[in-house]
């Protein structure tokens, strides 16, 4: 997991805020697994995940100038992602109208989409924290730096995101 007292990464993001794209390809690199992995459990297609990702790096490239904390940039990075996710999905969604004779072939699928509807319920900021605990395997005082929170406040938060799935889930 990233530690942000070491401070490689902080002055990568400062050099891809004057623009330097071999910085910002660092620093893509060093997120990518973490990207895809989130656009994955959200979006369930691996194209509907990749395309997520790809349009967030875009998106993130263009705006890393108006990254105002340094410290914020993977939450930052995955606030966007989270509502990338979100829109397709919506469009996805949309898209999906199963036939009735196929419905009980595909309750697994049901069942991981019930799923994936209530993980997009929470708030972005929930999510990210679920997802980078649960997820990813950072721990709170991690996520606790990346968002800029107290280590309890994110267990407390995760606790109770969790908890939300599983009455939503219930």
């Amino acid at each position: 997991m990233y530690d942000y007292n070491d401070s490689s990464e902080l002055v990568l993001i400062r050099k891809a805020q004057r623009g330097d794209v071999k910085a910002f390809s660092e620093l893509y690199a060093r997120i990518y697994r973490e990207l895809y992995r989130f656009a994955l459990y959200t979006m369930k297609h691996p194209q509907d995940a990749e395309d997520a990702v790809s349009e967030t790096v875009i998106a993130a490239y263009e705006n890393i100038h108006k990254l105002k904390k340094e410290e914020s940039f993977r939450s930052w990075i995955f606030t966007i992602l989270a509502n990338r996710c979100r829109r397709k999905l919506k469009t996805v969604q949309k898209m999906e109208e199963l036939p009735e004779s196929l419905a009980a072939a595909e309750q697994d699928h049901a069942e991981s989409c019930d799923v994936r509807k209530a993980f997009m319920k929470l708030d972005e900021e929930d999510r990210i924290i679920v997802a980078c605990s649960v997820l990813e395997g950072y721990a709170s005082a991690e996520i606790g730096r990346m968002l800029g929170m107290n280590p309890a406040t994110v267990r407390s938060r995760k606790a109770r995101a969790i908890d939300r799935l599983r009455r939503i889930l219930a």
